[in-house]
């Protein structure tokens, strides 16, 4: 008996622990959210994004593309940049935020955003370098998420980067480089666009081909990873002529 009451009285003390535990638990969780919240709240409105995005297109004197975003352009950025885009807001922005801090740790300089919302933040909304920096980009990639359409903020993303030599925004890089309308680009064309704005001068086609090259190539296999295209058609694409203008 006496080893019966004392097995009931310690599953009881391990239910009162284990309570006790989620409870706390579950009050780091909500104490989390509302700093998370009142983070957010305390960050600048992005209700001026497409005006930023009207103004640097205009400050360098290229043209402003318009939805819809051109398919093999937009899905090339995509596959490079931010495999994720499409999933869930809150899917995306936590496998941005867990690799912007990876990256964070990882490098003494600043790590730039990792999804595209976070990068088109931080080409809208600069503010500096570091860990602060970086969290800044997380919340404000995150108001962008939730303010705009995933097309908005592709096509502001498109718009507001720079593709090297002199060219900002798509449609100014497709007419610069190939000399056509975005909606006019081949796979071929639209990968070495989508590598150039991750580093523009180190993979200028013009002056350095072949790590541009390269470039289309790592484009090109997450195209295949996506699904977008076949192994063949990677291929294919990567033989494929590209037109420069020199």
């Amino acid at each position: 008996m006496v080893e019966r009451a004392a097995a009931r009285g310690w599953r009881r003390g391990w239910r009162s622990r284990l309570v006790r535990a989620i409870l706390v638990v579950l009050g780091l969780f909500g104490a989390l959210v509302l700093a998370g919240l009142g983070y957010e709240l305390s960050l600048p409105s992005v209700a001026n994004a497409p005006a930023r995005v009207a103004t640097i297109v205009r400050t360098h004197r290229a043209q402003l593309g318009g939805l819809p975003v051109p398919t093999k352009l937009g899905e090339a950025v995509v596959a490079v940049e931010d495999e994720h885009f499409y999933s869930n807001v809150l899917v995306n922005v936590f496998d941005g935020a867990a690799r912007a801090a990876l990256a964070t740790l990882h490098t003494s300089g600043d790590p730039g955003g990792s999804t595209i919302a976070q990068q088109l933040a931080k080409q809208l909304y600069p503010s500096g370098t570091g860990f602060g920096a970086t969290l800044e980009q997380v919340g404000l990639g995150l108001k962008l998420a939730v303010s705009y359409s995933k097309p908005e903020i592709l096509e502001m993303y498109l718009n507001a980067i720079y593709y090297g030599n002199g060219c900002w925004g798509y449609v100014t890089a497709a007419r610069g480089y190939f000399g056509v309308g975005p909606n006019q680009l081949t796979w071929a064309e639209a990968a070495m666009l989508a590598g150039l704005p991750q580093a523009p001068s180190a993979y200028d086609p013009i002056r350095h081909f072949a790590l541009a090259k390269q470039r289309q190539r790592q484009v090109l296999d997450q195209l295949v990873a996506n699904h977008i295209l076949t192994a063949a058609q990677s291929d294919a694409t990567y033989q494929a002529p590209l037109p420069l203008h020199r």
